[in-house]
């Protein structure tokens, strides 16, 4: 799962790389020899983001390299490198800092993922030498992570239905020997986790909750719920073809945190970790539930169905009352919720809700650190008043077209307990386009933000 592209050691034929801001280029180019100022300056070189530009050596070959980049944290010209510069081993110029050496080696990384399961997909060439001061178990952590996440959600629903999603579930907690369970079907109803069953009891593919924990009990509890909604039709309110085509990602929200889970386990963070995902298939059949069906939570809420293509909060709200009754110190919940999200902050910035100031200040701090960003909106409480139903205690979606993200957060934290510190993220776990390091497909969005506030509060 770790990229090959980051190697052991330098060879004779290692090429030094230099990275430079461009406030920092004239002071670099004064300490180089006159042909190279010269090489620089006729190049139109001036180290912008992401740019790259080989030196010549007197015998023809490339002799060193530089990169243009904003800063230490600058983690995606790293990866802009890895398809600019030509195949060839590099390494770091000497005296590179410890979070430079770091951000270098994650952004490097990042930069060689490729989604080959299907077809053969060419990997860059371009190797870097581990940097001497680079975190190596930290780059490790977030970069296989991170492939995790992005192949779980690349891989099309016809091989990622709930049942493998609990295997890849499985799998990652035997790796790190927590303890697995999953319940299933109409095993769902006795448990009482009912709305799961609903939504999914439409399929052929079972529904199922996945519940796995790790780390010491006497640790401070931290509880991570993804949407595992393997594909999503829209159920009886079916989407339109244009809507359902990437319903493949609907699952992204478990796949973040999978892949958020394996970092803090690789990190062996002393927390005692949960993880929490109702995986299941919104489809059409003749036991599908229908618009304005009347749902019995697990919190003993009852649901009008005004939507049944609102269906990750109710699998979700069963999940998130189950989490907040351990009254853990943090829950985490990652889905991918609404297009109401996208359109507020477009598909590259994940939306979060807090119920806790302090909990939203760190993880936007950690966010911005880790270059992982993610951006609050309220939990305008005035806006309850749309959820309600004349035959049941909440409506599944809010009765105003407006708002439709702050909604679907005020439902879901109706089954958190006010006591329980609870952020939700609304992400997209989708790239629309290719930048550097992040290829068309499936994304982590906003693990690393919430790695760094869970490290940074839970932490040694």
């Amino acid at each position: 799962m770790l990229p090959h592209n980051l190697v052991a050691r330098a060879t004779g034929k290692t090429i030094t790389l230099t990275p430079v801001t461009e406030d920092g280029l004239k002071a670099w180019l004064k300490k180089a020899d006159k042909r190279t100022q010269a090489w620089v300056d006729a190049a139109h070189f001036d180290a912008a983001a992401g740019e790259t530009l080989l030196l010549p050596g007197a015998d023809g070959g490339i002799a060193a390299a530089l990169l243009g980049i904003e800063g230490d944290s600058d983690l995606w010209s790293w990866s802009a490198a890895v398809d600019a510069l030509p195949p060839g081993r590099y390494a770091l110029s000497k005296g590179t800092n410890a979070t430079l050496a770091t951000t270098a080696a994650l952004g490097w990384a990042l930069g060689t993922y490729v989604f080959d399961r299907y077809t053969a997909t060419p990997a860059p060439e371009a190797e870097l030498v581990w940097p001497a001061r680079a975190d190596r178990r930290a780059v490790e952590g977030a970069a296989s992570s991170i492939a995790l996440t992005r192949d779980l959600i690349n891989t099309p629903a016809s091989d990622m239905g709930p049942v493998e999603l609990a295997a890849a579930a499985r799998k990652l907690a035997r790796e790190f020997k927590a303890r697995f369970n999953v319940i299933v079907g109409d095993d769902l109803l006795k448990k009482n986790y009912p709305m799961v069953h609903a939504v999914g009891r439409a399929s052929d593919r079972a529904p199922r909750l996945i519940d796995f924990t790790w780390g010491k009990s006497s640790n401070p509890k931290v509880t991570l719920v993804g949407k595992g909604v393997c594909f999503d039709s829209g159920g009886l309110d079916l989407k339109p073809p244009a809507g359902m085509k990437l319903m493949k990602k609907d699952m992204g929200g478990a796949a973040n945190v999978l892949g958020l889970a394996r970092m803090i386990m690789m990190a062996n963070l002393p927390v005692r970790l949960r993880v929490l995902v109702p995986a299941v298939e919104n489809s059409v059949s003749s036991n599908a539930f229908r618009p304005l069906d009347v749902l019995t939570s697990r919190a003993g809420i009852t649901v009008e169905i005004g939507n049944t293509d609102a269906e990750g909060r109710l699998v979700l709200a069963d999940a998130l009352y189950e989490a907040s009754s351990e009254d853990p110190e943090l829950v985490l919940d990652f889905a991918t919720l609404t297009g109401a999200a996208r359109v507020a902050l477009g598909p590259e910035l994940p939306v979060m809700f807090a119920n806790d100031d302090s909990l939203a200040a760190d993880l936007s701090k950690h966010g911005d650190a880790a270059g992982d960003p993610v951006w609050r909106l309220p939990l305008w409480k005035p806006y309850l008043r749309t959820l309600k139903s004349k035959v049941a205690d909440l409506n599944n979606i809010g009765e105003m077209p407006q708002g439709g993200a702050i909604t679907a957060a005020l439902f879901m934290n109706e089954f958190v307990k006010d006591t329980v510190p609870w952020a939700h993220f609304d992400i997209m776990a989708w790239n629309t386009s290719t930048r550097p390091g992040r290829p068309v497909g499936g994304e982590a969005m906003a693990i690393r933000a919430a790695f760094g506030t869970i490290a940074a509060r839970f932490g040694k």
